[in-house]
């Protein structure tokens, strides 16, 4: 399982990648101001398979396909790209199918007897959390920053 959902995930990364390809340096420049495209360019020139790597392995709120459309904008080679996608999902797939082994009837265990115990402080606190993601999900929505636009070389 670990293997195809890697696959699966190293195809999908293409796209974005050649969307970069195609001219996403207006849309990356949108999203992040200079420095940090300045900072993102170097890090790819300096290590281009560790840069796209470690955001493959990290947790989802991870913005990977950011990295992505970098390493298309910033002309990454496309085998370089899917071997360490493929890399960095495989480890990260086979760590959580490892814990899901090991510790996953437990935990559902536990949860159902707390469920089963504590009903109105789970819904009490799952009502908190729907209300706190609202209100960020809000400000996100309207506090929108542009990127600083690119300077004209003359």
């Amino acid at each position: 399982y670990c293997l195809v959902a890697a696959w699966g995930e190293a195809l999908g990364s293409l796209v974005p990648f050649y969307l970069g390809r195609a001219g996403g340096e207006l849309f990356l420049m949108k999203k992040i101001d200079r420095a940090r495209y300045e900072k993102l360019r170097d890090r790819f020139e300096r290590q281009e398979f560790l840069a796209i790597m470690i955001p493959s392995v990290m947790a989802p709120p991870m913005p990977v396909k950011l990295f992505l459309l970098a390493a298309g904008v910033f002309e990454m080679r496309a085998i370089s790209l899917f071997c360490a996608v493929f890399a960095g999902m495989f480890l990260r797939f086979s760590v959580l199918a490892t814990i899901t082994i090991l510790y996953g009837p437990r935990i559902v265990q536990i949860i159902g007897s707390i469920v089963k115990a504590h009903p109105v402080i789970v819904l009490a606190t799952a009502g908190v959390l729907v209300v706190l993601i609202a209100i960020q999900v809000v400000r996100k929505l309207l506090s929108r920053t542009k990127g600083v636009p690119l300077p004209v070389e003359d």
